[in-house]
């Protein structure tokens, strides 16, 4: 008995996905837990697996756009979907073997051609110019069919030019053919967008034209983040089997600074503000197919190993196409690190409804000046994006000098001062 293959549910909200990708071909056997397809919703994309062992049939190709629980292949019983057995060599064989085209005599050897006219100045006592001896070599043209004149029938850039526009198509043979011109057709691509990147468009849109957004920056020394990490990296790694990144000295440092500025952890309702006494953080991590916002929920309570952790295993998920809809619901404030790519500055927008998002950027030594004196430090620019609707310039620059001094100062997170 065949098995139908459905597209799951990602969520109440979501009414129809795109099959993306199928892994298996049609007709391919598969084992329980195989991966078979990937499917992506304006949300969130997701892998899908084999319920149980058998051949595939595939019913929907990669690319359609379908409902939620539509049948989009079958697993059929390996027995069943087994091929018939070959029919025995012996009776295939009853056609007779045609016979072999008896193999032609060599031709006689050609008449050897006349030689060639002996040129009136030979080429190896012709002197060239170095753009031309390049321009023969990469044309592999023969000197002695080129007509020098120059002086003493020397060769010319124009004679080798003016040679290779007269000779006959083809001419010279060892010459690459040039490649044609592509049409105007053939130098753009049409593409739909994915589900997934519709919905990144719209509500970065919706973002711009629906809150009154303004960015504020500072800058980071982050020498003795650096310093801790380097002291710690081994034995942090070794306890907890994480790496110590930067990104939790962030997202702990921006809990501690949205207690302290809750205006920037809340929600505008209508005419309400509705507050947070909790920090769910998103930590924006790009993919191929577009930017995705996990939320890491209750880093109030959580240690520098366990935010890492809760990173890593957000980072597997998405790898794998096992996100899931509610691992990116619910985040109060939001974390982006475009320093990964290298910027060194940027303004991020909004991720609605929330209040706030921080933007961190790349380490880059530079001179500041500390205690009268002028010294290279790493520094790394910050920007805070924020809804001047409910929050303030003063509480922005304030959520921000305190991002500052947290990361600056490490140690002021594990003691709470």
């Amino acid at each position: 008995m065949s098995i139908e293959i459905k597209i799951p549910s990602v969520g109440e909200s979501v009414r129809e996905a795109v099959l993306a990708e199928w892994f298996k071909q049609d007709g391919d056997t598969v084992r329980k837990d195989d991966p078979l397809f990937v499917i992506e919703t304006d949300k969130v994309t997701l892998e899908v697996v084999a319920e149980a062992a058998g051949v595939l049939k595939i019913l929907v190709a990669a690319g359609e756009t379908v409902a939620i629980g539509t049948v989009v292949g079958a697993l059929e019983p390996v027995d069943a979907a087994a091929p018939a057995p070959a029919t025995p060599k012996a009776e295939t064989a009853q056609a007779p073997e045609p016979e072999k085209a008896p193999v032609p005599a060599p031709a006689a050897p050609a008449a050897k051609a006349p030689a060639p006219a002996a040129p009136a100045t030979p080429a190896d006592s012709i002197p060239l110019a170095p753009s031309v001896r390049r321009l023969i070599a990469e044309k592999n043209l023969d000197v002695s069919k080129i007509q020098g004149t120059g002086p003493g029938g020397r060769l010319s850039k124009g004679d080798v030019l003016l040679y290779l526009e007269k000779a006959p198509a083809g001419i010279p043979d060892a010459a690459p053919t040039p490649a044609a011109q592509p049409s105007a057709a053939a130098m753009e691509e049409r593409k739909p967008m994915t589900p997934i990147r519709k919905r990144i468009a719209e509500r970065l849109l919706e973002s711009k034209q629906s809150t009154a957004m303004l960015t504020t920056f500072n800058e980071i020394d982050m020498a003795r983040a650096m310093e801790i990490r380097s002291l710690y990296k081994e034995a942090f790694a070794k306890r907890h089997g994480v790496s110590l990144g930067f990104m939790s000295f962030f997202v702990k440092a921006c809990v501690e600074a949205l207690k302290e500025v809750p205006e920037i952890n809340a929600f505008i309702d209508g005419s309400d503000i509705v507050y947070h006494n909790y920090q769910h953080i998103g930590v924006a991590v790009g993919t191929p197919r577009g930017l995705v916002v996990p939320v890491i929920r209750h880093v109030e309570r959580m240690s520098f190993a366990q935010v890492e952790k809760a990173i890593v295993d957000y980072v597997t998920k998405i790898k794998d196409n096992r996100l899931e809809l509610a691992d990116l619901e619910g985040g109060t404030f939001t974390v982006s690190n475009g320093g990964v790519y290298g910027s060194l500055l940027s303004t991020p927008i909004l991720n609605m409804p929330q209040s706030g998002i921080l933007g961190m950027h790349k380490i880059e030594k530079r001179p500041v000046v500390i205690d009268d004196q002028i010294v290279i430090r790493p520094m790394m620019y910050v920007a805070l994006s924020y809804d001047h609707r409910i929050v303030d310039g003063k509480g922005a620059v304030t959520f921000l000098k305190r991002v500052k001094e947290f990361v600056e100062n490490p140690e002021r997170m594990a003691l709470e001062v």
